[in-house]
């Protein structure tokens, strides 16, 4: 079931295994690919496992701004901190544990999010207000996950696939042209930029030439697959607390 048009008696009348929800970002991603990038993948991924799973899967609306600081010398780009962002996603957590849907799995389209994410499903899930997981859908992604860019290979097919009318065609050589090979700058294991702006020219990293159509069709396939099986292992595993260790013998 889709939230955002369903009614509140729809809802009402319905028991729900778990939720999923698209958490994505509002940010550059090169000259050809949209603002949106990170928000569209995410919602696609979980639309995808809604449609094709058995189980009773309620999809919520996107949480479409995150933790994109790092993105800020680009114009358009928007951004919350990462206290912010955890909290607005814990609150949104428990808005549906409220109505009993205690199960969610956050289905994240940006990288940034991972680590604050993370922290959230935890303290949710440390308090009993709702067993709560996230995903990011291209480190799900087999072989390919190692091309992850940014507005490269994998986002560009990704588009390609899911909403082609975005991608600016005529601006994937301009795209190219300014990206950078890698994310960021690194000596002794340790990446010295903070900032894309500081190692890529255009906001691109990765070629996005490389990512076709078909190349996202595979992408969403097996990002969908994977996120099907998280849901069901969460739909079925035990959630309640590990007893306290005594250290006895």
């Amino acid at each position: 079931m889709d939230l955002t048009s369903a009614t509140w008696t729809d809802v009402a009348d319905r028991e729900f295994d778990l939720a999923v929800v698209p958490v994505g970002s509002t940010e550059q991603h090169g000259p050809h690919a949209p603002l949106g990038t990170d928000v569209l993948t995410a919602e696609a991924v979980a639309d995808a496992v809604a449609d094709r799973s058995d189980r009773e899967i309620v999809r919520t609306p996107a949480i479409p701004i995150g933790v994109a600081e790092e993105h800020r010398q680009f114009p358009g780009t928007m951004w919350v901190s990462p206290e912010t962002f955890r909290d607005y996603v814990r609150e949104s957590v428990a808005s549906l544990a409220h109505h009993g849907i205690d199960r969610v799995v956050l289905v994240n389209g940006h990288g940034g999010n991972v680590d604050a994410l993370r922290e959230v499903g935890a303290r949710l899930t440390r308090d009993g207000t709702a067993y709560t997981v996230p995903f990011t859908w291209f480190d799900a992604v087999g072989d390919h996950s190692r091309d992850m860019g940014h507005g490269g290979p994998l986002e560009t097919a990704l588009l390609r696939r899911i909403a082609p009318d975005l991608v600016q065609e005529d601006r994937i050589e301009e795209a190219r042209t300014g990206a950078a090979d890698g994310w960021g700058e690194w000596v002794s294991h340790v990446n010295l930029a903070y900032d894309a702006a500081a190692f890529t020219e255009n906001g691109v990293v990765g070629d996005p030439a490389d990512g076709s159509a078909e190349r996202g069709e595979e992408l969403l396939e097996l990002a969908a697959a994977a996120l099907e099986r998280l849901c069901e292992a969460v739909a079925e595993r035990d959630v309640s607390s590990p007893e306290r260790r005594d250290g006895g013998t």
